[in-house]
This record gives structure tokens, sequence and C-alpha cells, in this order.
């Protein structure tokens, strides 16, 4: 799974399921063994993550929605994505 961006000891990556369980442009986001489906505008799809890092990680989709998206649309159409800058 192509990792985005690594900030905060959080993990986004994203990959276009083959069986479409969400419908929804989605990440997905990992910190200290919990994982969890967000969408773009930062709803939790499935999983959980603990509230604080959940914040960092929507402010930071807030930020790169337009990268995230790109990203979303380049997998979708088999090929490579790009790196996302870290929340600072």
């Amino acid at each position: 799974m192509p990792t985005l961006s690594v900030f905060y000891g959080i993990i986004i990556t994203m990959y276009r399921e083959i069986n479409e369980r969400h419908n929804t442009p989605h990440f997905h986001a990992e910190y200290q063994g919990e994982e969890a489906a967000i969408s773009f505008d930062g709803k939790v799809l499935e999983g959980k993550i603990p509230k604080k890092k959940l914040k960092l990680i929507v402010a930071w989709a807030e930020i790169h929605r337009e990268n995230l998206e790109a990203n979303w649309q380049l997998l979708s159409e088999g090929r490579e994505f790009f790196k996302i800058e870290p929340l600072r």
C-alpha cells in the first residue's frame, strides 16, 4: 500500500480497493497498531484512531485535500502516486 505521508507517528496510506468496500474516496491512517479508513472530509469510515491523533489527521487532510484527490485519481488509473508533505 503506497505511503503518502508520515507525521507524529501517523502513517498515511492510500490504495484503490478492488472490492470497493468504501465507495467514497478515502485514505488509511495508522497509529501504534490502530488503523482507520478516513474520507477526504475527515469522516471515519471504518476502524479507529485516538481522538488527538484523529484531529491532526483531519487538519492534514483539509490542508492537502487537492493532493489527496489527485493521488486517488492516479492510483485509480493504475498510475504512480506522489508523496504529500507531512503536518509540521
